[in-house]
């Protein structure tokens, strides 16, 4: 499961090669990501100028993920998932031409999905859990041959909802199997995302662009990216992955340890607290690196 999405690198100065702004309205980069779902490694990553679209150069991006992937040993399944910002048909064609599964958000206000969301029958609609004080339903229906499964919540609770008692929509295309509820809850950890951009801000470098080159910028995202990927592979590597260990987190327990290396009998021995609650952790990731076979 690859989520792919784009994130703003602000900078500040006259000087950043390709730096501008965009539809945020901020001044910077506007790097494309591919994400694995269930560790937050970054797939790929591609540098782009501060005015790039959403989707400028997604399917070449598409295809250089998948390929990636593939020589990498990805024989089975691959699915990916999209905000609206990457819809398009050519984007759909990509994705049917590799045979990769997707689930890809569209623009509600747009008068074709507008007309085909007013169309879906009152009893179409199914309850899900949503959120524990908010009222929301699932349903699907084909738009342009495309399957459309569209979620719909209130606009607002308390009081305001007996003055303005309307639905607000997210659609989405998909060419997964499984019911219009299962396949809503899938789309939705399409944020996970978020927290793997974030983490590669704040815990690997990419939240400052250093140099005036666009290259060089370009060569600091690959950078980042390796960094980002190794602190994932520390915090993973031989266990189960529950949820996101972010970088402090690892600094916290695996890096900074409250120790030093002493000598002891001609064997250098790392000697920590006896209650350091981060001992058997540690204990474990060092055994699981030290089994690891050398490259040939």
């Amino acid at each position: 499961m690859i989520d792919v999405d784009s994130t703003i690198c602000e900078v500040e100065g006259k000087a950043k090669q390709g730096a501008a702004y965009g539809y945020t309205k901020v001044l910077g980069y506007h790097p494309i990501l591919a994400s694995r779902a269930d560790t937050g490694e970054i797939i790929h990553a591609r540098m782009r100028k501060g005015s790039a679209n959403t989707a400028r150069g997604a399917r070449r991006f598409i295809d250089e993920t998948v390929a990636r992937l593939r020589r990498a040993g990805a024989d089975g399944e691959i699915v990916m998932r999209f905000d609206s910002g990457f819809w398009a048909k050519d984007t759909l064609a990509v994705l049917a031409r590799h045979r990769v599964g997707y689930t890809m958000a569209v623009r509600t206000n747009t008068k074709g999905v507008a007309e085909t969301i007013a169309a879906i029958d009152d009893k179409a609609w199914t309850e899900i859990e949503y959120t524990p004080d908010g009222q929301a339903q699932v349903a699907e229906t084909i738009y342009r041959g495309w399957r459309l499964i569209v979620r719909r919540t209130r606009l607002v609770d308390g009081r305001q909802a007996r003055l303005w008692p309307d639905w607000r929509h997210f659609a989405f295309l998909t060419d997964l199997e499984g019911s219009a509820v299962e396949v809503d809850a899938f789309h939705r950890q399409h944020a996970s995302i978020e927290l793997a951009i974030r983490d590669l801000k704040e815990g690997s470098g990419l939240e400052h662009c250093p140099s005036g080159n666009f290259s060089a910028n370009s060569a600091w995202l690959q950078a980042a990216v390796l960094a980002h990927n190794l602190i994932r592979w520390t915090a993973t590597i031989g266990e189960p992955v529950e949820s996101l260990t972010v970088a402090r987190t690892v600094r916290r327990r695996l890096l900074a340890v409250p120790a030093r290396i002493v000598n002891r009998s001609g064997t250098p021995t790392l000697r920590a607290p006896a209650r350091w609650p981060w001992a058997d952790l540690f204990n474990r990731r060092l055994a699981t690196i030290r089994a690891l076979r050398a490259p040939t």
